[in-house]
């Protein structure tokens, strides 16, 4: 009998190698990963919520859309530190991103919502943001003879409030920003990051900053007190309503200033950041990471890698970068 195993990993290396055929990159283990693949939905429910996002009929006066305050051109926000509702006046926190939005846990920043869906429904009745209702929205829309037939052939009970909202939510659930240069690095592109940029990816899991914005979208997925190490608001000063976070819905004192953990996805291409909107830059908004999270005070050569590797978290929207 031959002591030779029928399988030979260096052989079958060398024939690969010889026959120039490329190595597959295998994926790193790390505690972050990758975003998943935009998921095979109903194109029907897809193109009637795209329409829908641009839509400005779902607010009472005809003159903001989902798109106004989500520029898929600009990051999925709009760059302001408060965006301005349907009186022109401004909401009271700052908008976040709806790209990746489908992987948060919850919605909103004091995670009032568990879907999309419910989060569409209370942006539409929101006094400070559509200020519409339902009935109003569903009236305005059936006057329309496309979306009649639009929501006939998506949904056997056509159009309805429930199916606008879904209609919506299958949109976002597709606003996945894939193949971020880290994105790459995870699925085993290893040089595609600069020295220091791996650096940065180490000194964010070494200072812990990885124990709150985990997970593959690397936040969103857990609650945390804003001022863990310090206190923020106090320091900041002129405390508003919005800065009680989710003790506006429990009355708890253990939710006093506690908000979801945002995602850092394209968080390069996002600012101003925080609920408050507070901080103007990447390197602000590390600052008071540090300072009130975290309880450290690291070199600035430190906290530059880490903005470096924040930076490569910007991933792609219709086949270009944002």
């Amino acid at each position: 009998m031959s002591d030779v195993s029928p399988y030979r990993p260096g052989l079958i290396l060398s024939l690969w190698l010889c026959l120039g055929m490329p190595l597959m990159a295998a994926p790193l283990d790390e505690a972050l990963k990758p975003l998943p693949a935009v998921p095979a939905l109903d194109p029907a429910k897809v193109e009637l919520g795209r329409q829908l996002f641009n839509e400005p009929r779902l607010s009472v006066n005809n003159t903001l859309s989902c798109a106004s305050c989500h520029r898929l051109e600009s990051g999925g926000a709009d760059n302001k530190p408060f965006s301005i509702g349907f009186d022109g006046k401004p909401v009271d926190t700052n908008t976040p991103s709806v790209f990746n939005a489908s992987l948060n846990f919850k919605q909103f920043w004091n995670g009032r919502v568990d879907t999309l869906e419910a989060q569409v429904a209370h942006v539409v009745i929101s006094p400070v943001e559509m200020g519409s209702d339902w009935n109003t929205v569903v009236h305005n829309l059936s006057a329309l003879p496309a979306y009649q037939a639009a929501f006939k052939q998506a949904y056997p009970d056509g159009l309805t409030a429930a199916n606008v909202q879904n209609a919506l939510a299958t949109y976002e659930r597709t606003l996945l920003t894939p193949h971020s240069r880290f994105d790459q690095y995870l699925l085993g592109d290893t040089e595609i990051l600069t020295i220091q940029e791996k650096y940065g990816y180490q000194r964010f899991k070494d200072y812990g900053c990885i124990a709150c914005h985990q997970g593959v979208n690397i936040g969103g997925n857990m609650f945390q007190k804003f001022g863990v190490m310090g206190d923020y608001f106090k320091a900041r000063g002129n405390p508003v309503e919005s800065d009680l976070g989710r003790y506006l819905l429990t009355q708890d004192e253990e939710d006093r200033h506690v908000f979801k953990v945002p995602s850092l996805r394209n968080v390069a291409v996002t600012a101003p950041y925080f609920h408050d909107a507070s901080a103007k830059t990447l390197e602000e908004a590390v600052d008071v990471m540090f300072r009130y999270q975290l309880g450290r005070n690291p070199s600035q050569e430190d906290k530059d890698l880490i903005v470096l590797f924040l930076r490569t978290l910007t991933g792609e929207w219709a086949g270009k970068p944002l």
